[in-house]
Formats: C-alpha cells, sequence, structure tokens
C-alpha cells in the first residue's frame, strides 16, 4: 500500500513538473533565438504565416506566451523580440521573410509600442501582411493599404481612438474590435474578456493566411 501511494505521489509530482514547465506562470515560453538588428528573441511554432508581436513597456516577450501558443497552434511562426523600437520590428519581420522564407508577415503591438509598429507601417509598408494594434493611439492616415485591426477596451480611452484610426486609414480592409471593460493594452488580454480579444485576433490572422 505504501509503495503505491508513493508510486502516485510521483506521477503527480511529475505531472505537476511537466505542467509548470509548459505553461511558465501562465506563458508558456518560446525558443529563445537571436535576431540580427533585433537582439534576443522568442519563437513558437513554424508554420506558414508570419506573426511579430511588440510587447508593451512594463512588459517582456514571454508575456506573449498563451496567446502566441495558441496562433503557433494554428500553423503560424510567431517572433517577439525583446526590443520593441521601430528598428528591431523591422529586423524581426525581415528575419521571418528572409530568414526563415515566409511570404506574409503580420504586425501586433500594444501600448505604447504601437507607435513603433505605426512607424515601420508608414515607412515600409510593402513589409507588413496586415497591422493589428491594441490600445493605440496614433497617426493612421498615412499607412500603407493592407488590413488593420485596431483593439482596444470599451471603456478606455484609446476606444475613440481606435475608431478613429480605423476611419482614416487608408484601404478598404479595416476594423475595430472593442473588449468588455475599461482594461488597456495587453491587460485585455488577462481580462474578463480575453477570450474574445484572443478569438478577435486569430480571426483576423486567419482571413489573411
Amino acid at each position: 500500500m505504501g509503495v503505491l501511494v508513493a508510486r502516485l505521489m510521483g506521477r503527480t509530482l511529475i505531472s505537476i513538473a511537466l505542467a509548470l514547465a509548459t505553461v511558465g506562470c501562465g506563458a508558456p515560453a518560446g525558443t529563445p533565438v537571436g535576431v540580427s538588428g533585433a537582439g534576443s528573441a522568442l519563437l513558437w511554432g513554424h508554420g506558414d504565416y508570419g506573426v511579430v508581436l511588440a510587447h508593451e513597456p512594463g512588459r517582456d516577450a514571454q508575456s506573449w506566451g498563451p496567446l502566441a501558443i495558441k496562433l503557433a497552434n494554428s500553423g503560424m511562426t510567431v517572433l517577439a523580440p525583446q526590443q520593441t523600437d521601430a528598428a528591431a520590428l523591422l529586423a524581426a519581420i525581415k528575419e521571418l521573410h528572409e530568414g526563415r522564407g515566409l511570404a506574409r508577415v503580420a504586425l501586433l503591438a500594444a501600448g505604447e509600442s504601437s507607435a513603433a509598429a505605426l512607424q515601420v507601417g508608414r515607412d515600409h509598408p510593402e513589409q507588413v501582411d496586415q497591422l493589428i494594434l491594441i490600445s493605440a493611439r496614433g497617426d493612421a492616415a498615412s499607412l500603407g493599404v493592407f488590413p488593420k485591426l485596431f483593439i482596444a477596451g470599451a471603456g478606455e480611452g484609446a476606444a475613440a481612438d481606435a475608431q478613429r484610426m480605423a476611419d482614416e486609414s487608408p484601404g478598404d480592409w479595416n476594423a475595430v474590435f472593442l473588449a468588455q471593460g475599461s482594461a488597456s493594452g495587453q491587460a485585455l488580454l488577462d481580462s474578463q474578456g480575453a477570450e474574445d480579444v484572443q478569438t478577435a485576433i486569430l480571426r483576423r490572422l486567419e482571413e489573411r493566411r
């Protein structure tokens, strides 16, 4: 009896250890990689459609883990650089284009990092297949004609900016998604409406694959 209990406890502890290694405190760890011009980054998946993720200040690349896993499981290659300035984001996009041979790469940014993503979209529209911004504020009138999705919490100030930016953006495939509540930036992915936000992002990305 004691041996059986010990074996069961051993299996339980192994299962817990494996689960913790997989989820990493709720943010599944990607594979560390180096990107020329962007420094260190995390990589998930190996699909035929690329996505570059730019975290907001106060977070890091691993904060995208739950969403990145979902995108990777949907057949995408996801790259999140630790640096999120415009040069680093462009380098990450080129890494997926040139280093990994992906024809199309989307750019997704949150909070203040949206400014760098907007700069890439204005200066290098040929590199961006589509742009998804969470709680962004800025000028979208001079972006390329690629599709854009602007996400914000319905109760946050950036909700009005999301609608304005969608209205002023060139092209016909621009949309707004307002999540429940007043959470902002990546906190929308941790809020009550997180599943709806993730679904909106995934559906938009899937439309272009």
